[in-house]
């Protein structure tokens, strides 16, 4: 009878290379990995963890993808800039929605996503012991990105009490001299917090007067927002910032991958350097798509932000639930929450996925400012948030009447 064993695992005798450094795959990476395990051993897992956009794009965005791509002459190689009609659709709408006027042929640099732009520009600009400051809590890529460019990172906290905006008078006091690069992220993720108009001024000068390259990271520009900003709106700006937007949350293309950098002519130049050495072109389709998707009237924001204030209400339930508090005024695709008493965002989220079927995501994964918070992902149907809803809490729960001696958490 023929041996059907599987083989024996391969042990790898190449070393690792010193620049992964203590970088780990990424969160999400692995907790989908697990959750999928516990699906299949018939666990009925509701995710309410990662930011995916589960609604489609426009319909005249599939159209014009549909259409470009059974175009014989749709499927080569691409400039590594971008079309010229993709620059303009979004010089267009920084104009129209920034009120910031970009040229489309020196200042906007279409990426495959805003998250490769993160890599490209670390990549661009660090030398080997170069710090970045990194928020604390903030978007981990911000980190590893650091990390593997040969950076140091420099974490600077953000705390509810300062509304999540960094203390740069602090960050001064303590020496800038080896700073190259600041990210800053608003609205910010994983909180929420939006930053005033004039913050945004406090921060360019900062950035002129310590030499560092200041860069917004926007993608949650439009996500419940009251207005939207960007940091090139500061006069003096693009001497010392850049700013990355994308088009995986307010145009629900998040697996089309399409992003853009926007800035002075100098700094965009030298992130392409790196950039056209690591891909040949984003497919033609996808950027006809993407033109498209930026030519969408506030019609289609004001209709995805309706959805998400339903879905932001029923997740606001859930945290009442779970005996957190929060911030209604809190924007982007997230609720963030503060856990009851001493307890912790690790230990909350173990007993919602593995006692209740439910996850959603620590508020530590973000930075050790984090530990004590939770956050929800708004990417999933009121429907599904209700069952969540059910399932964490006490039956008169659902109802909206939970008391506190019905708080299980």
């Amino acid at each position: 009878m023929k041996d059907t064993a599987p083989p024996p695992a391969v042990r790898p005798v190449i070393p690792v290379s010193d620049r992964l450094g203590d970088t780990q795959e990424y969160y999400f990476s692995t907790k989908l990995r697990e959750i999928a395990a516990l699906r299949a051993a018939g666990k009925d897992i509701l995710n309410l963890g990662i930011g995916s956009p589960d609604l489609p794009p426009a319909p005249q965005v599939i159209a014009a993808l549909t259409e470009s791509a059974h175009r014989p002459d749709s499927h080569g190689y691409q400039p590594y800039v971008g079309t010229p009609e993709l620059r303009a659709a979004f010089a267009r709408w920084y104009a129209n929605y920034f009120g910031v006027p970009l040229d489309p042929a020196t200042e906007l640099l279409p990426l495959m996503g805003s998250k490769e732009g993160i890599m490209h520009i670390s990549m661009a600009f660090l030398n080997p012991g170069d710090e970045v400051l990194v928020p604390n809590p903030g978007y981990p890529t911000y980190r590893s990105a650091t990390e593997l460019a040969g950076g140091v990172v420099r974490d600077y906290p953000l705390n509810e009490a300062g509304g999540w905006l960094p203390d740069l008078e602090a960050l001064e006091a303590a020496g800038l001299e080896r700073v190259k690069i600041m990210w800053i992220n608003y609205p910010h993720m994983p909180t929420g917090a939006t930053a005033p108009p004039e913050f945004f001024g406090r921060l360019v000068d900062f950035a002129r007067r310590n030499g560092i390259l200041l860069v917004n990271d926007n993608p949650y520009a439009f996500i419940l927002t009251d207005s939207v900003q960007s940091i090139l709106s500061v006069p003096g700006a693009r001497a010392v910032a850049l700013e990355l937007s994308s088009l995986s949350k307010a145009q629900n293309m998040a697996g089309w991958r399409v992003g853009v950098l926007a800035g002075a002519e100098a700094y965009l130049r030298t992130v392409l350097r790196f950039k056209s050495n690591m891909d040949s072109g984003m497919f033609l389709p996808v950027q006809r798509a993407a033109t498209v998707a930026l030519g969408l009237d506030r019609d289609w924001y004001d209709g995805l932000n309706d959805t998400y204030r339903d879905r932001q209400a029923a997740a606001f339930r859930i945290m009442d639930v779970l005996g957190c508090t929060y911030d209604r005024q809190q924007v982007g695709l997230f609720v963030w929450a503060k856990c009851a008493g001493s307890s912790d965002g690790y230990g909350t989220c173990d007993r919602a996925l593995y006692d209740h079927d439910v996850f959603i995501t620590p508020g530590g994964i973000f930075g050790s400012a984090g530990e004590a918070y939770v956050r929800i992902s708004l990417c999933s149907p009121v429907a599904v948030l209700e069952e969540a809803l059910r399932r964490l809490s006490p039956r008169s729960a659902v109802s909206g009447d939970v008391s506190k001696s019905e708080r299980s958490w």
